[in-house]
């Protein structure tokens, strides 16, 4: 058998001269966007969601061409900070901007993008000695040592993902350097027909949106004028009342919404664009509509935050903001899909930087207990060896 091989293997060389018959195969050459890599799990083109630890929560990124759908908390304010994240990560990438909105105006928002932090890395800093919280920080259960973490750490030369501080606002060198694309729901009322037809009052977003990506190549129609870029998505809010959709209050089971989510993928799909959509589920009262936009979008996650007097009653929230639950992950050139690990993630919101980590019980750190209270507390014996327990 052996010999045989090596027979085969002495043809093949002997082909064409010099010329051997076997040749390294070339690997595939994708796309080279700035801000972009093929992932490492199906070899789809992925950016950054601007957080690093929601990045590292669905399987490295968000794949070109997919649809993140974000189910906001009560109070909207944590799924607009990751839509901030969101568009200050296109911000960095280079890459171009669409921004929808019918409550804040899109230039309010854009205002409000995270200042990035290019000289820094926040993970590396080492805990200083003279800082006694720094210090109570450290002492952690010896069974939570060696969990690892869900934030993960990037260094400032890395091309994709950034760390940003929450307390400074974008530079507006960064914004002017940026194309942006607003579309302001009262500013576009124009036609008296808007909410006619299947998608309603999101025809004109549709078309919106439609006409960018043609006009700029994201279809790759002009590939060859311009070099590639990605088109990042943001749409704030929809299916609340200020769109004009009644889909917190009407039981319709075919909805505006869906129409608009089907062709948004639809179109997604043949483009360099990804969607990070936001939805207020939680005033959704037909629960069907709810798993409909979620099978309809290729990534989905839901946010619930924490009011004052859960986070004090409750020891295991006290420390967290809110609790993040990933529904959905996609399932792009593969069979199956890269799940996180664990399904108890929770996020915070510090002054600086809004991270997500894995949810455990805090560990009892007290050292209150004297041992005067130890001896109170053990087991009374009587007087002939038997111990008197209280079941």
């Amino acid at each position: 058998m052996a010999a045989h091989m090596m027979e085969s293997a002495t043809k093949g060389t002997r082909l064409s001269g010099n010329a051997t018959s076997f040749q390294k195969k070339s690997r595939s050459k994708l796309i080279q966007i700035p801000g972009t890599k093929p992932s490492v799990h199906t070899g789809q083109l992925i950016v950054s969601s601007g957080v690093p630890s929601l990045d590292c929560a669905l399987g490295g990124g968000l794949a070109v061409g997919s649809l993140l759908l974000i189910e906001e908390d009560e109070f909207n304010s944590y799924s607009r900070t990751l839509l901030q994240y969101f568009l200050a990560e296109g911000v960095m990438s280079g890459h171009e901007l669409f921004i929808a909105s019918a409550q804040d105006h899109p230039d309010d928002i854009i205002k409000g993008l995270p200042s990035p932090l290019q000289d820094e890395d926040p993970e590396s800093k080492t805990v200083s000695s003279s800082n006694p919280d720094q210090q109570d920080a450290m002492k952690i259960a010896w069974r939570y040592q060696n969990l690892p973490k869900v934030q993960t750490v990037l260094s400032s030369s890395s091309r994709f993902g950034h760390y940003y501080d929450l307390s400074k606002h974008m530079e507006q060198d960064l914004l002017r350097n940026t194309k942006i694309h607003t579309f302001y729901l009262p500013e576009a009322q124009t036609a008296p027909t808007h909410h006619s037809g299947v998608l309603g009052p999101y025809s004109v977003l549709l078309h919106s949106i439609q006409l960018l990506i043609r006009q700029n190549g994201f279809d790759g129609s002009n590939s060859q004028v311009k070099p590639c870029n990605v088109l990042r998505l943001a749409l704030h809010s929809l299916g609340s009342v200020l769109w004009g959709d009644d889909m917190c209050v009407s039981p319709a089971h075919n909805h505006a919404l869906l129409a608009f989510l089907y062709a948004l993928r639809a179109l997604l799909r043949s483009s360099l664009s990804i969607a990070m959509v936001t939805v207020p589920t939680h005033l959704i009262r037909n629960k069907l509509i709810r798993g409909r936009m979620i099978r309809l979008s290729d990534t989905a996650i839901a946010l619930q935050s924490f009011s004052d007097a859960e986070r004090n009653n409750n020891p295991l929230y006290k420390d967290y903001h809110g609790l993040l639950r990933v529904i959905q992950v996609p399932r792009l050139n593969c069979l199956s899909c890269e799940v996180p690990d664990t399904k108890d993630l929770a996020f915070r919101l510090k002054r600086k930087q809004f991270t997500i980590e894995r949810m455990h019980l805090p560990p009892d750190l007290s050292d209150s207990v004297s041992r005067v209270s130890k001896i109170q507390h053990a087991p009374v014996c009587s007087s002939d060896g038997n111990k008197h327990l209280d079941f």
